[in-house]
Protein backbone atom coordinates (compact mmCIF):
# COMPACT_ATOMS: atom_id res chain seq x y z
CA UNK A 1 0.00 0.00 0.00
CA UNK A 2 1.58 3.29 -0.96
CA UNK A 3 2.11 5.93 1.70
CA UNK A 4 0.15 8.58 -0.18
CA UNK A 5 -2.97 6.39 0.08
CA UNK A 6 -2.48 5.93 3.83
CA UNK A 7 -1.79 9.66 4.28
CA UNK A 8 -4.95 10.54 2.37
CA UNK A 9 -7.16 8.62 4.79
CA UNK A 10 -5.28 9.72 7.89
CA UNK A 11 -5.76 13.29 6.73
CA UNK A 12 -9.49 12.78 6.11
CA UNK A 13 -10.02 11.25 9.54
CA UNK A 14 -7.80 13.65 11.52
CA UNK A 15 -10.49 16.30 12.08
CA UNK A 16 -12.86 16.42 15.05
CA UNK A 17 -15.88 15.99 12.78
CA UNK A 18 -16.74 12.53 11.48
CA UNK A 19 -16.15 12.40 7.72
CA UNK A 20 -19.19 10.16 7.09
CA UNK A 21 -21.11 10.96 10.24
CA UNK A 22 -21.66 8.93 13.40
CA UNK A 23 -24.86 7.17 12.27
CA UNK A 24 -24.70 3.79 10.50
CA UNK A 25 -25.20 3.36 6.78
CA UNK A 26 -28.92 2.93 6.08
CA UNK A 27 -28.58 -0.27 4.07
CA UNK A 28 -26.38 -1.91 6.69
CA UNK A 29 -28.85 -0.90 9.40
CA UNK A 30 -31.75 -2.37 7.42
CA UNK A 31 -29.92 -5.68 6.94
CA UNK A 32 -28.40 -6.13 10.40
CA UNK A 33 -31.62 -5.46 12.28
CA UNK A 34 -33.16 -8.49 10.51
CA UNK A 35 -30.43 -10.91 11.62
CA UNK A 36 -29.52 -12.84 14.74
CA UNK A 37 -26.29 -11.52 16.22
CA UNK A 38 -22.93 -13.27 15.90
CA UNK A 39 -19.43 -12.40 14.79
CA UNK A 40 -18.99 -9.72 12.12
CA UNK A 41 -16.05 -8.14 10.29
CA UNK A 42 -15.98 -4.57 8.91
CA UNK A 43 -13.19 -4.08 6.33
CA UNK A 44 -12.08 -0.50 5.56
CA UNK A 45 -14.14 0.67 8.54
CA UNK A 46 -12.72 4.17 8.90
CA UNK A 47 -14.16 6.03 11.88
CA UNK A 48 -16.29 3.15 13.12
CA UNK A 49 -19.88 4.28 12.65
CA UNK A 50 -21.06 0.92 11.31
CA UNK A 51 -18.98 -1.23 13.65
CA UNK A 52 -20.25 0.65 16.70
CA UNK A 53 -23.85 0.27 15.51
CA UNK A 54 -23.38 -3.50 15.16
CA UNK A 55 -21.80 -3.71 18.61
CA UNK A 56 -24.79 -1.86 20.08
CA UNK A 57 -27.05 -4.53 18.55
CA UNK A 58 -25.01 -7.20 20.33
CA UNK A 59 -22.67 -8.38 17.57
CA UNK A 60 -19.08 -9.35 18.40
CA UNK A 61 -17.33 -6.86 16.13
CA UNK A 62 -13.95 -6.89 14.40
CA UNK A 63 -12.83 -4.12 12.05
CA UNK A 64 -9.74 -2.99 10.16
CA UNK A 65 -8.48 -0.06 8.13
CA UNK A 66 -5.15 1.36 6.95
CA UNK A 67 -5.76 4.56 8.92
CA UNK A 68 -4.56 4.97 12.49
CA UNK A 69 -6.59 8.17 12.72
CA UNK A 70 -9.69 6.22 11.73
CA UNK A 71 -9.04 3.64 14.44
CA UNK A 72 -8.56 6.32 17.09
CA UNK A 73 -11.92 7.90 16.27
CA UNK A 74 -13.65 4.53 16.06
CA UNK A 75 -12.44 3.51 19.51
CA UNK A 76 -13.54 6.86 20.91
CA UNK A 77 -16.97 6.44 19.30
CA UNK A 78 -17.22 2.94 20.76
CA UNK A 79 -16.32 4.26 24.22
CA UNK A 80 -18.89 7.05 23.90
CA UNK A 81 -21.51 4.41 23.08
CA UNK A 82 -20.32 2.06 25.87
CA UNK A 83 -19.46 -0.81 23.51
CA UNK A 84 -16.24 -2.52 22.53
CA UNK A 85 -14.87 -3.35 19.07
CA UNK A 86 -11.68 -5.14 18.04
CA UNK A 87 -10.01 -2.79 15.55
CA UNK A 88 -6.74 -3.52 13.73
CA UNK A 89 -4.69 -1.26 11.46
CA UNK A 90 -2.91 -2.64 8.43
CA UNK A 91 -3.31 -4.37 5.10
CA UNK A 92 -5.54 -7.44 5.07
CA UNK A 93 -2.81 -9.99 4.44
CA UNK A 94 -0.90 -8.72 7.52
CA UNK A 95 -3.82 -9.21 9.89
CA UNK A 96 -4.53 -12.30 11.95
CA UNK A 97 -8.07 -13.31 11.02
CA UNK A 98 -8.88 -17.01 10.82
CA UNK A 99 -10.67 -19.16 8.27
CA UNK A 100 -14.43 -19.25 8.86
CA UNK A 101 -14.11 -16.89 11.85
CA UNK A 102 -17.12 -14.71 11.01
CA UNK A 103 -20.88 -15.09 10.63
CA UNK A 104 -21.07 -11.91 8.53
CA UNK A 105 -18.82 -9.50 6.65
CA UNK A 106 -20.03 -5.97 5.94
CA UNK A 107 -18.41 -4.18 3.01
CA UNK A 108 -19.79 -0.66 3.20
CA UNK A 109 -18.08 1.70 0.72
CA UNK A 110 -14.97 -0.48 0.97
CA UNK A 111 -13.37 0.82 -2.24
CA UNK A 112 -9.99 -0.86 -2.26
CA UNK A 113 -7.41 0.06 -4.92
CA UNK A 114 -8.27 -1.62 -8.22
CA UNK A 115 -5.17 -3.84 -8.21
CA UNK A 116 -6.23 -5.61 -5.01
CA UNK A 117 -10.01 -5.29 -4.70
CA UNK A 118 -10.99 -8.67 -6.21
CA UNK A 119 -8.18 -10.45 -4.36
CA UNK A 120 -9.35 -8.86 -1.09
CA UNK A 121 -12.90 -10.08 -1.72
CA UNK A 122 -11.61 -13.63 -2.18
CA UNK A 123 -9.46 -13.47 0.99
CA UNK A 124 -12.36 -12.05 2.99
CA UNK A 125 -14.56 -14.88 1.77
CA UNK A 126 -12.19 -17.36 3.42
CA UNK A 127 -12.86 -15.70 6.76
CA UNK A 128 -16.62 -16.22 6.43
CA UNK A 129 -18.20 -19.43 7.66
CA UNK A 130 -20.30 -21.57 5.35
CA UNK A 131 -23.81 -20.11 5.46
CA UNK A 132 -22.45 -16.72 6.52
CA UNK A 133 -23.52 -13.47 4.89
CA UNK A 134 -21.78 -10.72 2.96
CA UNK A 135 -23.57 -7.37 3.16
CA UNK A 136 -22.29 -4.94 0.54
CA UNK A 137 -23.02 -1.39 -0.57
CA UNK A 138 -20.61 0.65 -2.68
CA UNK A 139 -20.60 2.98 -5.66
CA UNK A 140 -21.25 1.52 -9.11
CA UNK A 141 -19.35 2.37 -12.27
CA UNK A 142 -22.29 4.57 -13.31
CA UNK A 143 -21.59 6.73 -10.25
CA UNK A 144 -19.01 8.76 -12.20
CA UNK A 145 -21.92 10.46 -14.01
CA UNK A 146 -23.37 11.52 -10.65
CA UNK A 147 -20.00 12.63 -9.34
CA UNK A 148 -19.51 14.84 -12.40
CA UNK A 149 -22.73 16.70 -11.52
CA UNK A 150 -22.16 16.87 -7.74
CA UNK A 151 -18.74 16.36 -6.13
CA UNK A 152 -20.35 16.40 -2.67
CA UNK A 153 -21.76 12.92 -3.25
CA UNK A 154 -18.20 11.57 -2.91
CA UNK A 155 -16.70 8.31 -4.07
CA UNK A 156 -13.64 7.35 -6.11
CA UNK A 157 -12.97 9.15 -9.37
CA UNK A 158 -11.24 6.08 -10.89
CA UNK A 159 -13.67 3.78 -12.67
CA UNK A 160 -11.60 0.69 -11.81
CA UNK A 161 -12.28 1.29 -8.10
CA UNK A 162 -16.04 1.28 -8.72
CA UNK A 163 -18.18 -1.83 -9.07
CA UNK A 164 -20.44 -3.58 -11.56
CA UNK A 165 -22.94 -6.36 -11.02
CA UNK A 166 -20.74 -8.62 -13.18
CA UNK A 167 -17.72 -8.00 -10.93
CA UNK A 168 -19.69 -8.86 -7.81
CA UNK A 169 -20.93 -12.08 -9.40
CA UNK A 170 -17.35 -12.96 -10.30
CA UNK A 171 -15.77 -12.02 -6.96
CA UNK A 172 -18.49 -13.81 -4.94
CA UNK A 173 -19.15 -16.74 -7.23
CA UNK A 174 -19.56 -19.23 -4.38
CA UNK A 175 -22.55 -17.42 -2.88
CA UNK A 176 -26.30 -17.73 -3.02
CA UNK A 177 -27.45 -14.30 -4.21
CA UNK A 178 -30.15 -12.90 -1.90
CA UNK A 179 -29.95 -9.33 -3.20
CA UNK A 180 -27.92 -7.99 -6.13
CA UNK A 181 -29.00 -4.69 -7.64
CA UNK A 182 -27.76 -1.42 -9.02
CA UNK A 183 -29.82 1.57 -7.97
CA UNK A 184 -29.92 5.30 -7.52
CA UNK A 185 -30.05 6.41 -3.89
CA UNK A 186 -29.95 9.66 -1.94
CA UNK A 187 -26.96 9.80 0.41
CA UNK A 188 -26.77 11.91 3.53
CA UNK A 189 -23.69 10.71 5.39
CA UNK A 190 -21.48 13.26 7.13
CA UNK A 191 -19.31 15.63 5.13
CA UNK A 192 -18.50 13.50 2.08
CA UNK A 193 -21.56 11.49 0.99
CA UNK A 194 -24.32 13.96 0.11
CA UNK A 195 -26.70 13.79 -2.83
CA UNK A 196 -27.81 11.33 -5.49
CA UNK A 197 -25.47 8.46 -6.32
CA UNK A 198 -25.46 5.09 -8.05
CA UNK A 199 -24.68 2.06 -5.90
CA UNK A 200 -24.42 -1.70 -6.06
CA UNK A 201 -26.15 -3.53 -3.22
CA UNK A 202 -25.42 -7.18 -2.58
CA UNK A 203 -26.38 -9.68 0.08
CA UNK A 204 -24.94 -13.13 -0.44
CA UNK A 205 -24.87 -16.37 1.57
CA UNK A 206 -21.69 -18.43 1.34
CA UNK A 207 -22.30 -21.90 -0.05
Amino acid sequence: MNEAWVDRWNDRYSTDEFAYGEQPNNYLKEQLTQLDTGTILFPAEGEGRNAVFAAKLGWKVSAFDISTEGKNKALQLAENNKVSINYQVGELQELDYKAEQFDAIALIYAHFPSAIKSAYHKILGNYLRKGGLVIFEAFSKKHLDYLAKNEKVGGPKEIDMLFSIEEIKSDFDNYEIIVLEEKEIELNEGLFHNGLGSVIRFVGRKK
